[in-house]
């Protein structure tokens, strides 16, 4: 029997010399996510927790290495030059205070220098109320209002996963927000996505402008007088709409997934 560990599609976390296993709300949109393990480590074990971001896409881990930075860890980044896909060093070295960027090929002496060094004593570095908080609802899964309000403060946003409201958290140096039910998303990841959910509707959109441009021709066909003038009339004008929401789609600067699956890239 084939085993993996941890399980797909959970999240991964530590608690004083315990693992957990959850299925709590997607963080940044991943699930596994690193900044939620890098959260319960700096929590569990403050200074003396070791963040290492390397090659990746997109943002995750930025904000768990400033959890770790808050509660005065160590955040080593490879080198973007050394990696195979830079986003995600580069992410990091634009939002945290980084310790260590180095190529790969220097990393393993560097790490077992830091792991081999006899670190703060626990408890010398006061762990920030707020990541307790998170750290908390990160582990029995959900969160309530209250919890979220400590948090921060409700902005005029949607939370993209759930719909619900989005508290714009007041701590730490990367913007962050966070709705009631857990999902969490830094600045960055949540412009992203709302483009990607904007998008996403006006595909839609122009599928159902091209349906009732199709009946309009089908009804425009039959019969004489004014009524087949004005049917004409509408669908010159929605055939007007349908060429500037395609136009202003494929001028985009995302590839991005049609309603029927398939993709258009900007500008092909």
């Amino acid at each position: 029997m084939r085993c993996t560990w941890p399980p797909p599609d959970r999240h991964l976390l530590v608690k004083d010399g315990q693992v957990l296993v959850t299925k709590g709300p997607r963080e940044n949109n991943y699930r596994p996510a690193a900044d939620a393990l890098f959260r319960s480590a700096a929590v569990a074990y403050g200074p003396n927790v070791v963040g290492v971001v390397l090659t990746g896409m997109l943002h995750d881990g930025t904000a768990g290495l400033e959890f770790i930075k808050r509660c005065g860890g160590t955040a080593v980044v490879q080198d973007p030059a050394d990696a195979e896909y830079p986003s995600m060093p580069e992410s990091a070295l634009r939002n945290v205070e980084v310790d260590y960027v180095l190529p790969i090929s220097m990393m393993g002496r560097v790490l077992l220098e830091l792991v081999g060094t006899p670190g703060p004593a626990p408890g010398s570095v006061p762990i920030p109320e707020d990541l307790q908080l998170e750290a908390a609802i990160a582990e029995r899964v959900v969160g309530n209002i209250e919890d979220v309000r400590k948090l921060g403060d409700q902005v005029p946003l949607t939370c993209p996963d759930c719909g619900g409201s989005l508290w714009e958290l007041k701590h730490g140096s990367v913007p962050r927000y966070r709705c009631h039910t857990g999902h969490s998303f830094t600045g960055d990841v949540l412009l992203e996505k709302s483009q990607e959910v904007m998008e996403e509707t006006l595909w839609v959109a122009l599928r159902m402008m091209e349906e009732r441009k199709n009946l309009l021709i089908s009804m425009s066909t039959h019969g004489t007088g004014p009524w087949s003038v004005q049917q004409a009339e509408k669908l010159e004008e929605i055939k007007q709409h349908v060429n500037r929401l395609r136009e202003f789609l494929l001028n985009g600067h995302s590839a991005t997934p049609r309603p029927d699956g398939s993709r258009e890239d900007a500008g092909h």
